[in-house]
C-alpha cells in the first residue's frame, strides 16, 4: 500500500491518483492530511503538495487539482526526456512534472469544456485539441508517464513488491450498414438498380443483381470470417448494432427486419453486443433510450456497453445520457480524422464529470485508430496503414495498455476499396 500526504483531499486528486497506481500501476493507495501518519508509515509513500514535508518523495503540486469549475489554463509543452509533458515543477521535486495535475486535464477531456469550434458533424475537432497541436497524439502519455515515475519509485522504495498488468487487445466492428444489397425493401432495392443505371455503375449493378437475386453472397455479409478469426486468434471482439430510424446518417435495414433480426441474434451467440446510437442521439435521452431498448428486445439481454455513430460525442452531455440509461461503458473516445489516442492513455478509465466534480460509473475505453480514419481522412496506402497500426500497437504494447481497433464488417469485404484490409485486420488483431 502506497501512502499520498496532500494537504487536501479533493475528487479530483483522488480520481487521477487512482488512474495512475491502481489501473495503470496496479500499486493500491491511501491518502492523509495528517503528518504524523505520513511519518509513522513505514511502506512506500510520496507527498503531493506545494512544499516537502522532510527529503521523502515529493511532487510540487499544480493548482487544478485542488480547483473546481473550468478555468482558462496556459500551458506550455515541454520534454521529460523524449516525451512531451506540462506542469513543470521546479528543482525540489522529484519528478520535474506534476503528472497527475497534467494526466487530469488529458484524461478529463477539460479542454472540450472550453470554447472551441465545432466541425461539420459538431464534433470536437482533432485538429483542436493539445496532443495534436504538440504532435504526441500517437502516444499514450499518461501511462509513458506512470511508467517513468514508477522507475524513480522503485529506486525509492526498492523492496515494494510491484506487480505488472498485462498487454489487451480488443477488437470493435461498428455494424453501419448490415448489408450492401440485400434485405433493404422493395423501394430500396428498386432505388439502388435506378442509380446504378443513372450513373453507369455498370459493374455494381450487376453485383447489386447476382446479390439480390440469391447468386452471391451479400459482400458486407463478414461476420463468419470476423467470427472464425476471434476463435482462431482469442481475440476478444465487440460488434455494435446500428438500430435507429433510417435517416441520411443512418442507413442500416430497419430493426423490425426480420433477417436483420436473426443476424443480430446468431452474432450474439459468439460475441458480446452493444449499441450503436444512431447519429442524431448523441444530445437526445429520448433517442438513446428508445434504440437501447429496440435492440434488448432483440437479443433478449441488457444493452451495456455503447459507440456513437459518426463519432458523435457531446461531452458532458452525452455520456450523461449513457450514464442515466445504466450503460456501463462507452468506446467512442476516438477521432474520425486523425489516428491516436484522444484522451492520451491506452488504460480504460472512469469518465469523471467536471459539471458536478464526480467520477462516475460509466468505463471509457479510447481506441487507437479506425479504418476510415487511415483510408479515407489520412490517405495512407494498405502498406502505410499497418505500419501506422503497427506504431500504435507498439506504444501499447510497451506500456502494458489496452489496444483497441475499430473496424467496419464492410472494411473485410474485400471490394475493389477495401482490396487487402482483411489481411489488415488479421494482422492488427493477433
Amino acid at each position: 500500500m502506497l501512502l499520498v500526504y496532500t494537504h487536501k483531499i479533493t475528487p479530483r486528486l483522488n480520481y487521477i491518483f487512482k488512474h495512475f497506481f491502481v489501473r495503470i500501476l496496479q500499486i493500491p493507495i491511501t491518502f492523509t492530511t495528517k503528518v504524523d501518519e505520513f511519518v509513522a508509515h513505514n511502506g512506500p509513500k510520496i507527498t503531493y503538495s506545494k512544499s516537502p514535508l522532510g527529503s521523502e518523495f515529493f511532487i510540487r503540486s499544480h493548482d487544478l487539482l485542488f480547483e473546481q469549475g473550468i478555468n482558462d489554463i496556459d500551458i506550455t509543452i515541454l520534454n521529460w526526456d523524449e516525451t512531451p509533458c506540462f506542469f513543470p515543477t521546479g528543482e525540489k521535486s522529484s519528478i520535474p512534472f506534476d503528472i497527475f495535475a497534467a494526466g487530469f486535464y488529458l484524461i478529463s477531456r477539460y479542454e472540450e469544456y472550453l470554447p472551441h469550434v465545432q466541425d461539420e458533424h459538431d464534433r470536437f475537432p482533432a485538429e483542436e485539441s493539445l496532443a495534436v497541436k504538440n504532435n504526441f497524439i500517437e502516444k499514450p502519455v499518461i501511462d509513458i508517464w506512470a511508467y517513468k515515475f514508477l522507475e524513480l519509485l522503485k529506486l525509492k522504495f526498492p523492496n515494494y513488491t510491484y506487480k505488472t498488468k498485462k498487454f489487451e487487445i480488443i477488437s470493435t466492428i461498428d455494424v453501419d450498414a448490415a448489408f450492401a444489397y440485400k434485405h433493404k425493401g422493395f423501394v430500396r432495392t428498386l432505388g439502388g438498380f435506378l442509380n446504378d443505371i443513372f450513373h453507369l455503375r455498370i459493374l455494381n449493378f450487376w453485383h447489386r443483381f447476382l446479390t439480390v437475386f440469391n447468386f452471391r453472397k451479400d459482400p458486407f455479409y463478414t461476420f463468419k470470417e470476423i467470427l472464425k478469426i476471434k476463435k482462431e486468434y482469442n481475440v476478444k471482439t465487440l460488434f455494435f448494432f446500428l438500430v435507429g430510424d433510417y435517416t441520411t446518417y443512418d442507413k442500416n435495414i430497419s430493426a423490425s427486419n426480420l433477417k436483420f433480426q436473426s443476424l443480430i441474434k446468431s452474432v450474439a451467440d459468439y460475441a458480446k453486443i452493444g449499441m450503436h446510437p444512431s447519429y442524431f442521439s448523441y444530445k437526445s435521452f429520448e433517442k438513446l433510450k428508445k434504440e437501447k431498448l429496440r435492440l434488448e428486445n432483440i437479443i433478449n439481454t441488457p444493452v451495456t456497453f455503447s459507440r456513437q455513430h459518426f463519432l458523435r460525442l457531446s461531452i458532458p452531455e452525452t455520456y450523461q445520457n449513457l450514464i442515466d440509461l445504466e450503460i456501463k461503458a462507452d468506446f467512442t473516445m476516438g477521432y474520425a480524422k486523425i489516428a491516436g489516442f484522444r484522451a492520451s492513455t491506452c488504460t480504460p478509465f472512469y469518465f469523471y464529470d467536471l459539471d458536478f466534480e464526480i467520477q462516475t460509473p460509466l468505463k471509457i475505453y479510447s481506441f487507437a485508430f479506425m479504418d476510415g480514419t487511415l483510408k479515407d481522412h489520412m490517405k495512407l496506402t494498405n502498406e502505410e496503414s499497418i505500419q501506422k497500426i503497427m506504431l500504435l500497437k507498439n506504444e501499447v504494447k510497451n506500456v502494458n495498455g489496452t489496444f483497441i481497433s475499430l473496424f467496419h464488417n464492410d472494411t473485410l469485404s474485400e471490394n475493389n476499396y477495401w482490396k487487402g484490409w482483411s489481411t489488415i485486420y488479421k494482422l492488427t488483431v493477433i
